[in-house]
């Protein structure tokens, strides 16, 4: 069985790219190619279903966001469980990024 795991939805503007599982070093390749695809303006990452983040998994959504920000995208992530948004808050990126509680608060 897999550890990470992804599922993109397509409407309109707005790509839904949902994670799930474990975004670490051996994951990201595969989110990576998934960014690189999708081409609608606003790309929104969903983490409630992801269990584990660590720094490579970061590295790779800071990456996503300064690039697709260079490009006049977006890039949204639906606030994943206590332990994921942790790492987000120890490292003080929740001031950099753009968080919503649900796929539908994302507004294209």
């Amino acid at each position: 069985m897999s550890r990470f795991g992804l599922q993109t939805t397509a409407n309109g503007p707005l790509a839904l790219i949902t994670l799930r599982g474990e975004l670490d070093m051996l994951a990201i390749a595969e989110l990576e190619s998934e960014l690189e695809r999708v081409t609608e303006d606003v790309v929104a990452l969903d983490l409630r279903s992801l269990l584990f983040l660590d720094s490579a998994g970061l590295r790779t959504i800071l990456l996503a966001r300064d690039r697709l920000d260079s490009e006049d995208r977006r890039l949204v992530l639906v606030r994943g469980s206590r332990d994921v948004q942790r790492v987000f808050e120890i490292t003080r990126t929740t001031e950099r990024l753009e968080f919503v509680d649900a796929p539908e608060h994302v507004s294209s």
